[in-house]
């Protein structure tokens, strides 16, 4: 059974720091592409950074690049999301999901919250 679990998330204030975790089972970590995203209240779901299997090539949305780094452990199964310079708008839950298949399968998400 496929599963992806994130942990990490907290609330923090802006110009703070985080360390999200999407620890994953059932299915070979190494070989597939990992993504993050994240929902704030009342808006769409909506695309924060991706990490290719080897080599591990990472892309972000605009509105995270430079603050935000995407990485992998293959050996414990795990992604993570290293956020600093927290900003009040990257408050939401952050899920992280895989495509196995035609759709992908998500985690139940982490709740991030900025906010003094």
């Amino acid at each position: 059974q496929v599963q992806l679990v994130e942990s990490g998330g907290g609330l923090v204030q802006p110009g703070g720091s985080l360390r999200l975790s999407c620890t994953t089972s059932g299915f070979t970590f190494s070989r597939y592409g990992m993504n993050w995203y994240r929902q704030a209240p009342g808006k769409e779901r909506e695309f924060v950074a991706t990490i290719t299997s080897i080599p591990g090539i990472t892309n972000y949305a605009d509105s995270v690049r430079g603050r935000f780094t995407v990485s992998r452990d293959n050996a414990k199964n795990t992604m993570y999301l290293q956020m600093n310079s927290l900003k009040p708008d990257d408050t939401g839950v952050y899920f992280c999901n895989v495509y196995l298949g035609r759709d992908p399968t998500w985690g139940q998400g982490t709740q991030v919250t900025v906010s003094s």
